[in-house]
């Protein structure tokens, strides 16, 4: 099938420019900008046409009838933003089980213009002792792909903070709606 997932998206004019590297078969990946609903779409194409096993953290909102059911199908992880750690606990707990998972996070946690980025991604890749993955989607530019892949040391600032300026000029669906966190 991913020569299928490939053929819609050259169709659509996306290029993946990077890949998850060979063997890295468990990590949380963030994925930024999130603008627009569409971003689930190419997102899962994409990473389909890349051959990951993954699964997104979405809001529990979107899980009602009948699009819940074909959410839980496509890999949706249903998330109740008011429990946070609730929701770390169990996507770490998938990927201590898994032996091949990817777990898709975007850590804007919303598709409005916010500089508050959520940093369960970390707490999720610390605990399941897996790296976290960087990738984008850039629709001025039509390309995506996993750029940086990091093992969390348990100090986030020297982790994360140098890996934000590879969002730096990436335009999500509605640019407007993009900024880079002030962590």
């Amino acid at each position: 099938m991913a020569g299928f997932y490939n053929w819609i998206l050259n169709q659509a004019g996306w290029k993946i420019t990077h890949r998850a590297p060979e063997g890295v078969e468990r990590f949380v990946l963030v994925i930024a900008p999130h603008t627009s609903m569409w971003d689930f779409v190419w997102g899962w194409l994409i990473l389909k046409a890349m051959h990951l096993r993954v699964k997104f953290l979405i809001k529990k909102e979107m899980f009602w009838w009948p699009v819940g059911p074909v959410l839980r199908g496509l890999g949706g992880i249903p998330v109740d933003r008011s429990q946070g750690s609730q929701s770390v606990h169990e996507a770490t707990e998938a990927l201590l089980k898994a032996t091949r998972l990817v777990i898709a996070v975007t850590p804007e946690g919303t598709r409005a213009r916010t500089t508050r980025w959520k940093k369960g991604f970390y707490r999720i890749a610390l605990g399941a002792d897996v790296p976290v993955a960087f990738g984008y989607l850039d629709y001025k530019s039509r390309s995506c792909g996993i750029v940086r892949i990091v093992c969390p040391t348990g100090n986030f600032e020297q982790d994360v903070l140098p890996v934000l300026e590879l969002y730096a000029g990436k335009s999500g669906r509605h640019p407007d709606r993009f900024s880079l966190p002030d962590w």
